[in-house]
């Protein structure tokens, strides 16, 4: 196992073992064997403890889905390519619906009470710039919203359908379908 020797090479480990284990179920021993880190090295690099090293954790996947998702979304002037380009993306971030998203996670336990404002936020902004990415495609902005929040809801649903039956083909068949009627509805 690599040693991490800094505070930002240590959040993708912390988000995995987060992932596996869950926010409760993520002990110190297991955030420490994850990062390689001793206790007192966490504490040094996470003074706050567990909840500032979720919080990195989140701040990491929001700047992802910021650059990645949100940003091209918000500023398409080609839907269908900012639409096709998420949805590939979303692809590759959950490997197929075999990764766990944390954020979805997050809001199915007391454990994700502390950070609600932060899941509330990252949904709201995903579905606000998906719905904005239609309506430039002139998707009647009535419209918009209702399928923006049926596709994200439909990603999380494909990450657990996947998941629990072990069938990485079934998240790429419910995106496929997802994003079939994105391009639908833009391109009607």
């Amino acid at each position: 196992m690599r040693v991490l020797t800094n505070r930002a090479s240590a959040v993708p480990a912390l988000a995995e073992a987060f992932r596996e284990h869950g926010f409760e179920g993520a002990s110190l021993a297991v955030l420490s064997k994850a990062t390689g880190l001793g206790k007192g090295s966490l504490y040094n690099f996470f003074p706050g403890g567990k909840e500032e090293m979720m919080e990195a954790v989140l701040a990491d996947i929001d700047h992802w889905f910021c650059e990645k998702i949100f940003l091209p979304l918000e500023r398409a002037n080609d839907p269908a390519t900012a639409i096709s380009s998420m949805f590939e993306y979303v692809t590759a971030y959950f490997r197929s619906g075999r990764r766990v998203c944390l954020l979805g996670c997050l809001t199915l336990n007391t454990a994700g009470v502390e950070f609600a404002v932060i899941v509330k936020e990252y949904f709201a902004r995903w579905i606000s710039a998906l719905s904005h990415c239609l309506e430039v495609g002139k998707v009647s902005r009535d419209f918009t919203r209702q399928l923006a929040e049926e596709t994200v809801s439909g990603i999380q649903g494909a990450i657990v359908l996947a998941r629990a039956l072990d069938d990485d083909a079934t998240f790429n068949r419910v995106l496929r379908r997802q994003h079939s009627a994105l391009i639908d509805a833009i391109t009607a």
